[in-house]
């Protein structure tokens, strides 16, 4: 196997060759370098050294004693360091930062952001990182429904929802019908099992069941109606979506809590608003 093939790997390979710069690892018919500043102590020639293969910003070959922060065949999140004209550049541990083309990104990114990316050669030979990781995410999770899971979002779907993964690995969707509130790409969220389905993938919901979510509901409500001077401007008859944007929270939910506070005798529902009920 050429050592081109390990690139985006880590190798065992043979010190051949000691230089004033470092030492060449691999055979007589191919060598890479090993820079000196990264060659351990007390090595020789004949000594085997542990190494990651990728490209120095002269797109050549070069072995680092460096430990990345993510391997081919491996997902990781990774913090944006800049964003330049081709791409957004992450920090993967080494000292050329890892390109991510504006083509791989599921969503615009900035610095400082977090993102899940897998590592991937593209069509030049270079090791670049892509934030389209759905099909290598793995579907064989612990989880049962209504287990507790945390996770982030990778990318998502006006058609679908919002696509997590769990522990970073684990393929999960938040339905288009569960999506409540702001759910951006490389969010961190805590959220609970509603299906295992039979392919493995987790569909996931960032509310609790209704029972154990209404009190959290009512007092958002009751935190937007002091914003709004003690008045909704709208009833329980508000259209899905304005109830959504509003409160982060389905129409259903919001007529459930609604109601609670209605018996409570908290508030009134007059012709176009809810008001603090007078004592």
């Amino acid at each position: 196997m050429a050592l081109s093939d390990n690139l985006g790997k880590k190798v065992r390979l043979m010190i051949v060759k000691e230089v004033e710069f470092g030492v060449y690892l691999g055979n007589s018919q191919e060598k890479v370098l090993l820079p000196k500043k990264q060659v351990p102590r007390g090595v020789e020639a004949g000594d085997p050294v542990e190494v990651f293969l990728y490209k120095d910003s002269s797109d050549r070959l070069i072995a680092t004693t460096s430990e990345p922060k993510i391997t081919l065949g491996e997902l990781a999140v990774l913090t944006v360091a800049d964003v330049g004209k081709i791409g957004a550049f992450l920090d993967w541990g080494l000292e050329k930062d890892l390109l991510l083309p504006f083509r791989e990104q599921t969503a615009k990114v900035k610095k400082g952001d977090e993102v899940l990316a897998a590592l991937y050669v593209d069509k030049s030979g270079r090791l670049c990182a892509t934030m389209k990781v759905y099909d290598r995410l793995r579907q064989d999770s612990p989880y049962q429904k209504d287990d507790e899971v945390e996770g982030i979002i990778y990318d998502t779907s006006d058609n679908f929802g919002v696509f997590v993964a769990v522990d970073d690995c684990y393929s999960a969707l938040i339905p288009k019908r569960e999506a409540f509130g702001s759910l951006k790409v490389g969010e961190r969220i805590h959220a609970r099992v509603t299906k295992v389905k039979e392919d493995g993938k987790l569909d996931l919901a960032v509310r609790k069941k209704a029972f154990l979510q209404m009190d959290t509901d009512v007092q958002t409500i009751l935190e937007r109606m002091e914003e709004y001077g003690g008045r909704l401007p709208f009833t329980d008859k508000a259209d899905p979506e304005r109830i959504k944007k509003e409160f982060g929270m389905s129409k259903n939910a919001f007529k459930r809590a609604v109601g609670r506070l209605l018996k409570e005798e908290r508030i009134e529902i007059c012709e176009k608003s809810i008001e603090f009920r007078k004592r």
